[in-house]
């Protein structure tokens, strides 16, 4: 079967990253495919792409898949990065064609959900509501409120040893510029950023943070997007002390929500248990594959 790549105008760019498309089409004009490559663009990420392959069951192996990937990774190479990720179920297809065409396995990844209408509310409560001495819990919704943001920013660097497997990540740079831009992305496409923050008492510093973004609707499942400690305040139970207050405030501000969706790095057992402690259940595993240009 003959088939014809298109580049297509993808309008979607963020502050951290920009999108090329293209589209596989039969010799009849039938889409059979589509490829989209994300360029990172902030400080530390220039060197990486993200990219995305779909073919349809149908017209796999056919080479829509190869000719999408070529134009992708020629596209990579023409922008100087040197290092395209992508993502897959475990024993997927298209797992399969990762590895076939020269990615390998960098990251282990199991994702797991909380369904909200089985939670032990008052085990929850009792970890939420924990006696921690020297440490109150905060919240807020959408952006950072103005007296914390200077300390929600310090507190990024929280992020910055998160087991990330073999992944070529970079370093992700955080200001505020860019917390206040993440949060704006959220409310742009009509979702809820809900933020739980653990506060030092001694100076009025966060030690810690757990973000959750909530579908606009207030229906379907939520999304957790990130969870992380200060090295300096860890070992206190702080994450898990968050995350049940996280998902209590879920569960009381969105009674319609089904359940709270997370993905831990298998090589982080640390997130793993609190997860586990927590409820969550493992739905499924994926890994990130990594092809060095």
């Amino acid at each position: 079967m003959s088939v014809r790549i298109t580049a297509l105008t993808d309008p979607e760019e963020t502050p951290a990253g920009r999108r090329l498309a293209w589209l596989a089409a039969d010799p009849d004009g039938h889409p059979v495919g589509s490829a989209f490559l994300r360029l990172f663009t902030k400080d530390g990420q220039r060197h990486l792409a993200e990219l995305d392959v779909q073919v349809h069951p149908a017209e796999r192996r056919r080479r829509v898949g190869s000719l999408l990937l070529d134009a992708a990774v020629a596209a990579a190479r023409q922008d100087g990065r040197r290092a395209v990720i992508s993502q897959a179920e475990a024993g997927s297809p298209g797992a399969g064609f990762l590895v076939a065409t020269g990615f390998r396995g960098v990251l282990a990844l199991t994702y797991a959900r909380l369904p909200l209408a089985d939670v032990d509310l008052a085990a929850l409560t009792a970890v939420a509501e924990q006696p921690q001495t020297g440490y109150r819990l905060a919240a807020w919704e959408g952006t950072v409120p103005d007296e914390l943001a200077d300390t929600f920013v310090a507190s990024r660097r929280a992020m910055d040893d998160m087991p990330m497997g073999a992944v070529d990540y970079g370093t992700v740079v955080w200001d505020l510029d860019r917390v206040k831009a993440a949060a704006s992305a959220v409310a742009a496409r009509g979702d809820i950023l809900h933020t739980v923050a653990v506060i030092d008492r001694s100076d009025g510093s966060i030690a810690g943070f757990t973000e959750l973004v909530v579908p606009g609707s207030g229906r379907g499942d939520a999304q957790h997007y990130g969870t992380a400690v200060l090295p300096e305040h860890r070992g206190r139970g702080l994450a898990r002390r968050m995350k049940a207050a996280s998902i209590l405030q879920a569960r009381e501000r969105h009674p319609r929500l089904g359940g709270l969706l997370t993905d831990t790095a298998d090589n982080n057992p640390y997130m793993r248990r609190v997860n586990d402690a927590l409820g969550y259940l493992p739905t499924h595993t994926a890994h990130e594959y990594q092809l060095d240009l």
